[in-house]
């Protein structure tokens, strides 16, 4: 056999026990819960898989790698640096809570502490940010049959798409979780078993580092100027800090066994994140010096394992490179199906049964993805693709979503003016100067004026109390993820 043969009948394989476990738990999602938070029951190692898989995507194994190619760690402060971060602070400040709301999205919270419109407009963001991140995980998608096998971009993109589509809208929550941990397992040892192949051929982390620039793992701007250190916190909070209110993230708080199964599963998922996601950032810098000029860098780790492994093992790290893609592009439209179902089918159906949702929310994925799959035939870059899908976020979403969790007197006028004025700060920054960071303006501009505008609105807009799911209040306290408290089991 070819090596392109074996490749695609390992993928054939992989792509075959996808589909198996997506059909092996269908009966698990007889519910709208079941569907979107696995009946709140995922315990400690089922969170902790998923959580890490949903991080670890193309971004990682394509994007980083090609961005830590060209500019060293400065090039992946985003990736996997402050992808990290939004895991431990999701842990310690936001996955107890969220456990305990018993919400389906985030975006219900937005619902009862700043009303419907600012619930509206936050559940549109969050569409488009889960659109985007799918196309650049299709985009990745695409790169690596087109390097490996020499089929057209276009055919992995589609191929890869319509699995995904099959075994998230059949399964829901509990297909793309139990898929996550599978996943995990292929990625760990493809990628371990490619890293240390490389690093035996090359002579060793000596030899490499030997040849590289002074400055490849430097983690602070060179060049003190404004516009360099503006770039440089942007790279931090564009994952570090936008994420936190992702629903991708918050769904697998939502739907851990218990807050402490929630928080810890979100510290151990970045521990084990960053453990991994340092491999491929390896990667790129051994490649910078072993492979130098190389037009796309992004394609570099499947270079990688074409020049250093045994065809059978090839089709192994194929199997790793895809379920990295596949653990982060069913859990964005697992996430889309349920903003869909949560906060717009209401809009356009008042109170649907749950028969009406679960039908919905499986229709939605492949409609979704379909969207996704447009986008990735037409922006076909994966990093910066998969960081433009945050924009919006970052500039009106974050300060409402953070300020309505740990400020009481946060209120509705203020947070439909801060997403005013973030939204125009951007548009504004993106006309005027393009040249800077229009999401990090537009995030400033949203905090300046929500902590201006609430305390001047408090009697003529007073605070909604925090509900759970059930419409009953919760007290604002007992909500930080400390390893020792005592809390809630």
């Amino acid at each position: 056999m070819t090596t392109e043969s074996i490749i695609l009948t390992g993928v054939g394989m992989y792509l075959a026990a996808m589909l198996a476990i997506g059909a092996f738990v269908s009966g698990k999602s007889k519910t709208t819960e079941d569907f979107i938070v696995a009946g709140r029951s995922m315990p400690l190692w089922l969170s902790t898989a998923t959580v890490t898989a949903t991080w670890f995507g193309g971004g990682m194994m394509l994007g980083a790698a090609g961005a830590a190619y060209e500019g060293g760690l400065l090039g992946v402060i985003a990736d996997p640096f402050g992808a990290t971060l939004c895991l431990l602070l999701v842990g310690f400040f936001f996955a107890r809570l969220f456990r305990r709301l018993k919400l389906l999205t985030f975006i219900d919270f937005v619902d009862n502490r700043f009303g419907k419109v600012a619930a509206t407009v936050t559940a549109c963001i969050t569409l488009i940010s889960n659109i985007g991140w799918t196309g650049g995980m299709l985009v990745a998608f695409g790169i690596i049959f087109q390097t490996l096998t020499g089929t057209p971009m276009e055919i992995g993109i589609v191929a890869g798409a319509i699995v995904i589509f099959v075994y998230t809208a059949v399964g829901g929550m509990w297909a793309v979780a139990l898929t996550d941990f599978f996943q995990m397992t292929i990625i760990g040892v493809g990628l371990i078993m490619l890293f240390v192949v490389v690093l035996i051929d090359v002579g060793g982390w000596s030899a490499i580092t030997a040849q590289l620039p002074e400055h490849t793992f430097r983690m602070v701007p060179l060049e003190h100027s404004a516009d360099r250190w503006m770039g440089y916190i942007r790279a931090w909070v564009i994952f570090g800090l936008a994420d936190v209110s992702s629903q991708t993230l918050l769904q697998r708080a939502m739907a851990a066994k218990s807050e402490r199964v929630a928080q810890n599963a979100f510290y151990l998922g970045g521990l084990g994140y960053l453990m991994l996601g340092m491999i491929p950032v390896s990667l790129g810098i051994i490649a910078s010096v072993t492979m130098p000029g190389l037009a796309d860098p992004e394609s570099l780790i499947p270079a990688l394992a074409i020049d250093h492994l045994h065809p059978i093992a090839v089709a192994v790290f194929v199997g790793a490179m895809l379920a990295a893609l596949m653990s982060t592009s069913d859990s964005a439209l697992l996430s889309a199906a349920a903003v869909i179902t949560s906060n717009l089918l209401p809009l356009v159906r008042r109170a649907p049964s749950d028969r009406l949702r679960l039908n919905v929310a499986r229709f939605s994925i492949p409609v979704c993805g379909t969207i996704a799959i447009i986008v990735a035939l037409n922006v076909r870059a994966v990093y910066e693709l998969i960081l433009d899908a945050n924009i919006l976020v970052l500039a009106c979403v974050v300060v409402p979503f953070i300020v309505g969790v740990w400020w009481r007197r946060a209120n509705r006028t203020g947070a439909l003016a801060a997403m005013a004025a973030g939204l125009l700060a951007w548009l504004m920054t993106g006309f005027f100067a393009p040249e800077l960071p229009g999401d990090l303006i537009g995030l400033l501009a949203s905090f300046v004026v929500m902590m201006t505008v609430t305390p001047l609105t408090q009697k003529s807009d007073p605070p909604r109390p925090l509900l759970d799911g059930d419409g009953n209040e919760v007290e604002f306290k007992d909500r930080l993820g400390i390893l020792t408290g005592s809390g809630r089991a």
